[in-house]
């Protein structure tokens, strides 16, 4: 069994997520993943719903388990065990999602800026952070509320 099908993708990317892709190439993050990956020395393979997975990423930053430039998501386990993740790999997704309608490596900065007020809110980098929030908190490791007011 195919990558593809163990992540419940037996078809191809829909217009939507063709289109997603379309626009992460088209604004340069999805070159920028890529060339993150290999700068890395991650194992790249086409993953489901249009994305590109990066497993094996080893650099110290970001601390999480998983992160995207684009439509590259860069995990730190085998493409494997990411695709036996699906909430986790669905919030990864959403982000794809986020840089092409901030076309692009704004995202970046943007992100940034949510995470340094959530900490500031709840003194944790996610749990008021708008782009998580709409990723899915939880699927995302974080939590839901950090003791302070959210």
């Amino acid at each position: 069994m195919t990558l593809r099908q163990r992540a419940g993708s037996l078809d191809g990317p829909t217009a939507a997520q063709r289109l997603r892709r379309a626009a992460n190439f088209l604004n340069g993050s999805t070159l920028a993943g890529l060339a993150v990956a290999l700068a890395a020395r991650a194992r790249i393979s086409r993953g489901p719903r249009g994305l590109v997975i990066a497993a094996g990423y080893r650099w110290r930053l970001p601390f999480a388990h998983a992160y995207t430039l684009g439509n590259v998501v860069l995990c730190r386990s085998t493409a494997e065990e990411l695709i036996s993740r699906p909430a986790l790999l669905e919030h990864e997704e959403r982000h794809c999602s986020q840089y092409a309608w901030c076309l692009g490596l704004p995202f970046i900065p943007l992100y940034l800026v949510a995470a340094g007020w959530s900490v500031l809110r709840t003194g944790n980098p996610g749990t008021a952070n708008v782009f998580e929030r709409r990723a899915g908190l939880a699927a995302g490791g974080y939590p839901l509320s950090a003791g302070r007011a959210v």
